[in-house]
This record gives C-alpha cells, structure tokens and sequence, in this order.
C-alpha cells in the first residue's frame, strides 16, 4: 500500500513531504493548468528541488501533452532528458496511440504510468504494452454508472493470475471511503488530492481524547 500527491501545488508536496508518508507524486496537465503561469519545466524542476530538499527517492509523473504516438515518445524522452531525477517516470493516455507510445518508450527503459484508465479492459491492455504504472480513474468510473471497487478488484486479480508486474494506481478520488475501497479492492498505490491528507488522520473522536490528556495533566501539574 502506497499514498501518492496527486498534486503540483508547491505548498501542498511540501506540507506532505515533511510529513513522511508520500511514495510518490503525480501530476497532470489540468493539476499544472491550476497553478500560476510559468514555464512548465520550470514548475517540474522545482517539484524536484522539494524532493531533493527533503532526500525523497520517489516516482514522479509527468504527464505528455499530445495525441499523437511519436509526438509522445519524443515528448516522454526530453522529459527523461531535461529533468535531473532519476524517478522521472512518463504517464501517456490509454489507447491506441498510447499502446504505441508505451512500447516504444519501455524499449527505451523509460518508466511509464498508463493513465485515464476507466475499465478492465483498458488496464489489462496497457500492462501487456508494458506499463509500470496503470492509473485507473474511481470517481470517473462511477460516474458513467459502473462499480469501481469492481473494477479494481477484477484488475488486481488478472494481474496476480498472469503475474503482470504492472502495479495498479487509483485516482480521481472524490471522498474519504474512495481510498479506503480502493484499498481494499486491491489498489497497489492511491494517488490522492493533498485536501484529503488531513482528513485521513482527523477523527473528533480523537480531539475529544488527546484534549482530556492534555486538561487532565494540566490540573494534575497545577
């Protein structure tokens, strides 16, 4: 069980690094598109300052910004190129262009992150391509009316049988219980929005007990 940032917010990776728990960070072109105007590279670079600030040794993906199967090759290998980290891995788009894309790129020994993955059949495809990561969407999956828990369950289980080494990341995570089926459901790593860390560690209950130590020491000092 792994807990990704699903963010590129330079703030939020940091708070999260600095807390110990991070296995990773994803980010997108729609998470970047969030953050101020700048040179896309630039941002990546400083993502990768926090992680060496805080001695990380961690994937991060960067996502290609095309459709087209050569333009992502090209687009994965200056990124492996131009970026000063050696866990630099590529997250190319489920489909027909992507099955290629990934192909060529792991010929090239290129860590690759298949992303957009909404269905059983998506996920089992882009592993026999040859991707590391296999990034399934829950909250997108539901929306079009299918049971996601499912569909992770189904896609860890094929995985074990033919022994894919692909591991399988969960995203697009919309509530609390998301993570915790998700894991359940088999999920190998859960990529999630820094809004949610606080509250995977809150609990009123929680408040209400460490409160009553603190008063109880208090008036015990006193």
């Amino acid at each position: 069980m792994k807990i990704f940032v699903d963010s590129a917010n330079l703030g939020d990776i940091e708070e999260a690094l600095k807390r110990g728990f991070p296995r990773g960070i994803t980010t997108n072109p729609s998470i970047l598109a969030k953050e101020p105007k700048g040179d896309f590279k630039k941002h990546i670079e400083k993502i990768i300052g926090l992680l060496v600030k805080y001695n990380y040794q961690i994937p991060l993906s960067v996502e290609v910004f095309t459709n087209d199967a050569k333009e992502m090759v090209r687009q994965g290998e200056d990124f492996i190129k131009s970026f000063d980290y050696p866990h630099v891995n590529v997250k190319i788009p489920v489909g027909w262009a992507g099955l290629e894309a990934i192909r060529e790129l792991r010929q090239r020994g290129i860590q690759v992150n298949c992303t957009c993955c909404m269905s059983y059949n998506q996920a089992v495809m882009a592993a026999m391509a040859g991707a590391n990561f296999v990034s399934l969407f829950y909250g997108r999956i539901r929306d079009v009316g299918y049971d996601a828990f499912s569909v992770v369950k189904q896609v860890r289980e094929t995985f074990r049988q033919w022994n894919y080494p692909s591991e399988i990341i969960v995203g697009s995570i919309r509530h609390i219980c998301d993570i915790n089926e998700a894991l359940q459901a088999g999920a190998d790593i859960i990529t999630v929005p820094p809004k949610f860390f606080e509250q995977m560690v809150s609990h009123p209950k929680t408040d209400e007990a460490v409160d009553q130590f603190l008063t109880d020491f208090k008036h015990w000092m006193s």
